[in-house]
C-alpha cells in the first residue's frame, strides 16, 4: 500500500514539473530570437547601428517626397482681371492721301501717332466703322457723288492700325455692288478682322459676333439707316446689310443677342452729315435699341461728333465723326468704354484728337484738351466731361 501511495504522488507531480519544463524552454527561445533580431524600439535607440540609419533615411526620403509634393502643387488660378477695356473709332477711309502717308512713312506710324495706336495696342478690343470696300471688283454706283474702292491688298492696314472688328453697315460697302462685298468679307476674314451689319446674306449680316476677353463674352451688331438705293438690304441669297429704316430685324437680334453676352455693343450708320446734333430719330432708335437689350449704342455718319447721351444708364454716343479719312477732321477721338464687371460699371472717357492730311494724332496741350471736353459736355444730353475726358451722366 505504501508502495502504491509513491506511485500516485510521482503520477500526480510528475505533469506539473513537465509543464514547468516546458515554460522554461519558450522563455529561453524567446530570449535567443530577442538576442538575435534586436527590436525597433532597440534599432531606433541605436544611432550607430546599421538599420537605425537605414531607419533615418527613410524618414528623410518621406519628408523629401513631402516637400516635393508642396513644390509641384499647381497654384490657384489667378483671378481675372474683372475691367474690360473696349476701344471705338469712327469713320475709317484709307483714302488716297492716308496710302500716300502711309508709303512715305513705309508704316502705319505716318497714319497715326504714338499716342493713338498705344491707346488701341491697350484695348481688349478695338472697333470702327470701314467707310469702303476692298475690291479691284465692281462698277460705280450711278448717280453717286462719292465712291470709294480699295484692292484688298491695302487690308493689312487694318491690321496695323490695330482693328479687331468693323461695322460694314454704311452707306458705302456697296459703292462697286454686290461682287465688291462679298471681296470685302473675304479679305477681312483673311486678315482675321471681324466684321458686323452686311454679309453674303441676310443670314450673315444680322450675325451676332462674340469675342470672348477675360472670361466674358462681348458681343457685337451693326445696322445702317443710311444707303441710296433699298436694294442695298441684304436677302435671304442676296448680299447686303441689316436695314436701319425698319430695324425690327435689328431688334429681334438684340433680343437674341441679350442672354448669350456678358455686354453687348451695337454699331448704328445714321444721322446727317456734318450735323453736331442727332435727328429726333437717332434718340428714338438709340432707346429702341437699349430696350431690346443693347449695353452701349455707338453711331457713325455725320462725319463730324456729335454728343452723347444716358439712358437707363447706358451710354448712347451719337457719332465718333471721321477718324482716319484723308480730309481735314478739325475735331475727333477715340472712346474708351471700360466695363468693370464685378463693380457693375461702365465708364466712358474720351482720347482727342485731330486729323491733317493723312495723319490723325492725339491733342496734347492741356488748353486744347480742355476747349475739346468742354466742346462735347456742351453738345451732349445731361452729360458732364471732367478734366480727364471722363463723362458723367448727370441724373
Amino acid at each position: 500500500m505504501k508502495k502504491t501511495g509513491n506511485w500516485i504522488k510521482i503520477l500526480v507531480f510528475l505533469p506539473a514539473l513537465l509543464f514547468v519544463m516546458l515554460i522554461g524552454w519558450i522563455g529561453i527561445s524567446e530570449w535567443k530570437e530577442t538576442k538575435a533580431e534586436p527590436s525597433l524600439a532597440y534599432e531606433t535607440d541605436n544611432p550607430s547601428g546599421e538599420e537605425s540609419q537605414v531607419e533615418t533615411e527613410t524618414e528623410v526620403l518621406t519628408v523629401k517626397q513631402s516637400e516635393d509634393e508642396t513644390e509641384t502643387k499647381v497654384p490657384d488660378k489667378e483671378p481675372e482681371n474683372p475691367v474690360v477695356h473696349l476701344v471705338f473709332a469712327g469713320d475709317i477711309l484709307l483714302s488716297n492721301y492716308v496710302t500716300s502717308a502711309y508709303d512715305n512713312a513705309k508704316g502705319i506710324n505716318g497714319v497715326l501717332d504714338t499716342g493713338f495706336r498705344t491707346e488701341i495696342s491697350q484695348s481688349d478690343i478695338f472697333m470702327a466703322n470701314q467707310e469702303f470696300p476692298f475690291s479691284d471688283r465692281g462698277t460705280a454706283a450711278p448717280d453717286k457723288q462719292f465712291t470709294f474702292r480699295l484692292p484688298p491688298s491695302r487690308v493689312s492696314m487694318m491690321n496695323e492700325i490695330g482693328v479687331d472688328i468693323v461695322t460694314i453697315a454704311n452707306n458705302h460697302t456697296l459703292d462697286y455692288g454686290t461682287d465688291a462685298l462679298l471681296d470685302t468679307c473675304t479679305a477681312l476674314d483673311e486678315a482675321g478682322i471681324r466684321y458686323v451689319g452686311a454679309g453674303p446674306n441676310m443670314e450673315r449680316a444680322k450675325q451676332l459676333q462674340t469675342m470672348a476677353v477675360k472670361g466674358k463674352t462681348i458681343g457685337f451688331l451693326a445696322a445702317s439707316r443710311v444707303y441710296p438705293d433699298p436694294g442695298w438690304v441684304a436677302g435671304s441669297q442676296k448680299p447686303g446689310m441689316v436695314s436701319g429704316y425698319d430695324p425690327t430685324i435689328l431688334l429681334e437680334e438684340i433680343k437674341k443677342a441679350r442672354p448669350l453676352c456678358d455686354y453687348l455693343v451695337v454699331y448704328v450708320h445714321w444721322g446727317v452729315e456734318r450735323d453736331e446734333k442727332p435727328q429726333q430719330y437717332q434718340r428714338a432708335l438709340g432707346k429702341q435699341i437699349i430696350d431690346a437689350g443693347a449695353d452701349a449704342v455707338i453711331g457713325s455718319h455725320p462725319h463730324v461728333l456729335q454728343g452723347f447721351e444716358y439712358y437707363k444708364d447706358k451710354p448712347i454716343c451719337y457719332s465718333l465723326g471721321n477718324y482716319i479719312f484723308g480730309s481735314s477732321i478739325p475735331k475727333t477721338a477715340l472712346l474708351r468704354l471700360d466695363v468693370d464687371f464685378n463693380g457693375g460699371s461702365t465708364t466712358l472717357s474720351l482720347v482727342p484728337g485731330t486729323s491733317k492730311s493723312g495723319y490723325t494724332r492725339t491733342l496734347t496741350g492741356e488748353g486744347e484738351k480742355q476747349s475739346f471736353y468742354q466742346y462735347i459736355q456742351g453738345i451732349s444730353f445731361g452729360v458732364t466731361v471732367d478734366e480727364q475726358g471722363v463723362l458723367h451722366h448727370n441724373n
